[in-house]
């Protein structure tokens, strides 16, 4: 008796474990309703024109490590797709909708993550597509109208009043607490050193031999604004530009032969930290939370029968 159980059992264990073993996991397929694309302008400058969707894809992929939780990227499917609504609307006389680069957001298409994923993509690429499956549609409106959904990597403690960074005041890109990210970005402080000669030469300085600093304009979170620089003036973002600096906010240190500048945060600041959507979605956050948190006073709205 012991023994035909043994048979039955194993007879129903081989081709379980034999499927599992190998047959490949299938990369989910989207299912459009109708033609809504975005028309994406590449570095070559050629212009291809993708499904909605399909786009957002490649946007989550590019903008967020595909090692976040699900809420986190959840998030960025929706800001991306508020982020992309803007930019359809602002550029319809145009040839193209947006730019494949950070100039707009990183787009990357399936080819490519499939030679950077390799035997992972799959598996990556369908946690990313049911991130966006399952806010399909949805994005960002305030008072009925779309949401410029801003988002960058990793703050310096709080995110910034869009009007410190940018020039225009929008009531939902305000300045909010986001001291967690420290718990989960690599990129939360950073130090170049430089040699003198370097320092000077990069930001267009004859050389002196003291370094005079004075931050004229800071935002209320601490980023320079504007700080003069043995007597020239910068903005804080054209020496984070120079420098390649990761952020505005920084200090500037003189040593007997060098120079040290020190960092905090990467990225613009404005709306949506992507690493503190990772720290709250940790902390059990869902997306709509996260999303409301960095944007306030937003509602989630969905497109209907377009993508």
């Amino acid at each position: 008796m012991k023994k035909i159980i043994l048979i039955t059992l194993l007879s129903l264990f081989i081709p379980f474990l034999m499927f599992h073993l190998f047959i490949t996991e299938r990369e989910i397929q989207f299912h459009f309703e109708d033609g809504y694309k975005i028309r994406i302008k590449k570095q070559n400058k050629e212009i291809e024109e993708v499904p909605f969707e399909e786009y957002i894809v490649g946007v989550v992929a590019g903008e967020m490590p595909v090692t976040f939780e699900k809420e986190a990227l959840k998030s960025q499917a929706v800001a991306a797709r508020s982020y992309v609504l803007t930019k359809k609307e602002e550029n319809k006389e145009k040839d193209y909708d947006v730019v494949d680069t950070v100039m707009n957001q990183v787009y990357v298409d399936p080819e490519t993550l499939k030679q950077k994923w390799g035997d992972d993509y799959v598996q990556n690429i369908n946690k990313i597509k049911t991130a966006v499956l399952e806010t399909k549609g949805e994005y960002l409106a305030y008072q009925n109208t779309i949401a410029e959904a801003l988002f960058f990597s990793t703050s310096s403690g709080k995110t910034e009043n869009v009007e410190e960074v940018f020039s225009e005041k929008l009531p939902y890109l305000r300045s909010v607490d986001s001291s967690f990210d420290e718990e989960v970005s690599p990129v939360y402080t950073d130090s170049k050193t430089f040699s003198k000669e370097e320092f000077y030469q990069k930001l267009s300085l004859e050389k002196k031999e003291k370094l005079d600093i004075q931050i004229l304009k800071t935002t209320s979170t601490g980023r320079i604004k504007e700080i003069k620089i043995n007597g020239k003036t910068f903005s804080g973002n054209d020496v984070a530009s120079k420098l390649s600096l990761r952020s505005s906010f920084f200090s500037i240190t003189e040593t007997n032969e060098n120079i040290r500048v020190d960092t905090k945060g990467y990225g613009h600041g404005v709306g949506m930290s992507q690493y503190g959507a990772e720290a709250l979605a940790k902390k059990g956050y869902t997306y709509d939370q996260i999303l409301k948190y960095y944007y306030t006073g937003i509602e989630i709205k969905k497109i209907e029968n377009k993508v």
